[in-house]
């Protein structure tokens, strides 16, 4: 090859590169990290937004279920990927809040800094049940059967610092009754064996509970949400019930590793906040009692970083423990 065919060649690599740098995002398919296993909540709403955005965006947004340590693995790996916009994950309250909250400097990952916050994509309540064999159809006769059988009630929970494990821990200490903790890896094996009478209790994300409450497989006792949920009307808050401090609602949030280019999160937050008003969205969403929020990225993070300091209040206060 002489000098000029090499130059030329050059200068076309050169042309391409420029070419494919200068092509808009996204340019190829997305990876979102879901930090909990298929079949729990994060999972149902994770998948919804998924498919609308790559709707939306013309790319496939291709899931990726990293469950363990109560999200901390998935929120690990959407934290140490390449800052590309190629790889985003689903913040959850447990991964962004509780986690941060109960493990401290042992957390391989800061709920802020570690992150681009995009935007909050949903929230969803909480609720406790318990398997039909229970013999209690309300939260008062619950309290008073647990407060007859100390330490004799087993609960579930998606895993260990999970939101299910924090509602569990914080339901003892404000009802003041004691019940042991079984932790699963993720919402699924924890609603099969309360289903089966394994446990007695699960705490957990409403929507992969609720087909189960309405088939009569659990009995719901309590939500923590604002105000009652439409699909369970008959069923109390938690404030309701006299439990405040067990009354917060869970919530879900796009995110990305820190360092993702602003075009490429002005990109996504239009797109997510596109998503979440469109009307078959919205009826996904509202079939598994999760309400869409979207929220600037500036919105997103500071609800993340309040959350965290109040539940770190919660507790000290509540000498609340975890192992």
């Amino acid at each position: 090859m002489n000098l000029f065919s090499r130059l030329l060649a050059l200068a076309l690599l050169s042309i391409a590169a420029a070419v494919a740098c200068a092509q808009p995002y996204p340019a190829k398919p997305i990876t979102l990290i879901i930090p909990f296993p298929p079949g729990g909540s994060t999972d149902i709403v994770g998948r919804i937004v998924a498919e609308g955005l790559g709707r939306e965006l013309g790319q496939a947004v291709v899931v990726d279920n990293r469950g363990g340590a109560g999200g901390a693995i998935g929120a690990k790996a959407i934290a140490d990927a390449p800052p590309d916009g190629y790889t985003l994950g689903l913040a959850t309250v447990s991964t962004h809040v509780i986690n941060p909250s109960i493990r401290g400097e042992t957390l391989k990952y800061d709920p802020v800094k570690s992150f681009t916050h995009i935007s909050q994509l949903a929230a969803v309540p909480n609720v406790v049940s318990v398997h039909p064999g229970v013999p209690a159809n309300n939260m008062a006769e619950f309290l008073d059967y647990l407060r007859k059988n100390p330490g004799k009630v087993n609960f579930a929970t998606p895993g260990p610092g999970s939101l299910g494990h924090m509602m569990g821990e914080t339901f003892k200490y404000n009802g003041k009754v004691s019940m042991i903790h079984i932790a699963y890896r993720g919402a699924g094996p924890a609603v099969n064996d309360t289903m089966a009478g394994h446990v007695q209790v699960f705490f957990d994300n409403l929507p992969s509970s609720l087909p189960f409450i309405q088939s009569g497989k659990l009995r719901a006792l309590a939500v923590a949400s604002d105000k009652r949920v439409p699909s369970l009307p008959d069923v109390p808050t938690f404030a309701e019930a006299g439990l405040p401090l067990v009354n917060d609602p869970a919530w879900f949030g796009l995110v990305g590793p820190a360092g993702l280019a602003p075009d490429a999160v002005s990109r996504l937050n239009a797109a997510v906040i596109k998503v979440l008003k469109q009307a078959e969205t919205v009826k996904r969403l509202e079939t598994t009692s999760a309400t869409p929020v979207g929220s600037s990225p500036d919105a997103f993070r500071k609800l993340i970083a309040e959350s965290v300091d109040n539940t770190r209040k919660v507790i000290s206060a509540a000498k609340l423990t975890f192992e």
